[in-house]
């Protein structure tokens, strides 16, 4: 077993780092998820291990013994303590365990505890980030505008970028808000906003320069009124003649039915007697020339 000295100097290798200079180990955690509070030292040489967070004792653990002390009902099945050491593991986070937390190391070897805190942050699983479109200047063919992404909730350490891509290049830009200048007669653009937090991120839905912009063509516009009012104009010119040939072949049609004659007539021809002509009936005579032989 080490001595006095030598169970000091071990205790002390241990909790060398962020606790010798005063900075808290930073650690951050998923809402529902788990974080695990480092802990690396021997049984044999502590007498008591005090977990705190904030002012308020969570944990007490008693090595020699055996024995451990949850302090609060409610986190009595929240805490654990993985792979058989003193490392704390605590489940089903919720936004209000953000905080600092303390280990204390009581020895009968030391005349004060060693320390180590640590720094935890609880953060939400981003949801879609949602795009405010800014007022617009349209002039000369030109749009000029601000996009502004925003998260609805959960803000908390949101870093935001953007996308811009087209057919010839992409490019990248840092910062919630994204001016555009988009000119009409350019290819069309398409604008994505990026949000990330520690844990991690979500893009919004694609934003279309053409149809953001939809009122720049400014001097343009009396051309693309008359390429509408043109095409429209053909289009019904096409349907009145379909509409035309249509009647025509349904007036042919009826005609037919009706038993009428069309360009050409029936000649009936009959070996007749002259002297000894039978007449015709009269639905035959009104649409056949007989030919008499």
């Amino acid at each position: 077993m080490l001595g006095a000295p030598a169970c000091f100097i071990f205790l002390l290798c241990q909790l060398t780092g962020p606790a010798a200079s005063g900075i808290p180990k930073k650690l951050v955690g998923a809402i529902g998820g788990s974080v695990i509070f480092p802990l690396n030292l021997s049984v044999n040489l502590v007498d008591s291990i005090i977990w705190v967070f904030n002012s308020t004792t969570l944990i007490t653990i008693q090595p020699k013994t055996g024995s451990i002390i949850v302090t609060q009902k409610r986190n009595k099945e929240r805490v654990n303590f993985p792979h058989e050491g003193y490392s704390l593991k605590l489940s089903r986070l919720k936004k209000n365990d953000s905080g600092i937390y303390r280990v204390e190391i009581h020895s009968s070897t030391l005349q004060e505890p060693l320390t180590q805190e640590y720094e935890l942050r609880v953060y939400e699983y981003l949801s879609k980030p949602k795009v405010i479109i800014g007022l617009q200047d349209n002039k000369n063919g030109t749009c000029v505008t601000n996009l502004t992404c925003s998260m609805e909730h959960g803000e908390q350490d949101v870093t935001y970028s953007w996308k811009s891509m087209d057919e010839a290049t992409n490019e990248s830009y840092s910062g919630s808000i994204l001016p555009i200048s988009w000119r009409w007669e350019k290819s069309d653009r398409t604008f994505i906003c990026m949000a990330t937090n520690p844990i991690s991120s979500n893009s919004s839905n694609p934003i279309f320069a053409q149809n953001l912009c939809e009122g720049a063509a400014g001097g343009q516009a009396p051309y693309v009124i008359l390429y509408i009012l043109l095409s429209f104009i053909l289009l019904c010119s096409l349907a009145l003649v379909l509409i035309i040939l249509i009647i025509q072949r349904e007036r042919k049609k009826e005609h037919y039915s009706r038993g009428k004659p069309g360009k050409y007539r029936l000649f009936h021809c009959a070996h007749t007697p002259k002297g000894n002509r039978a007449p015709l009936p009269a639905h035959v005579v009104r649409y056949t020339k007989v030919i008499y032989l």
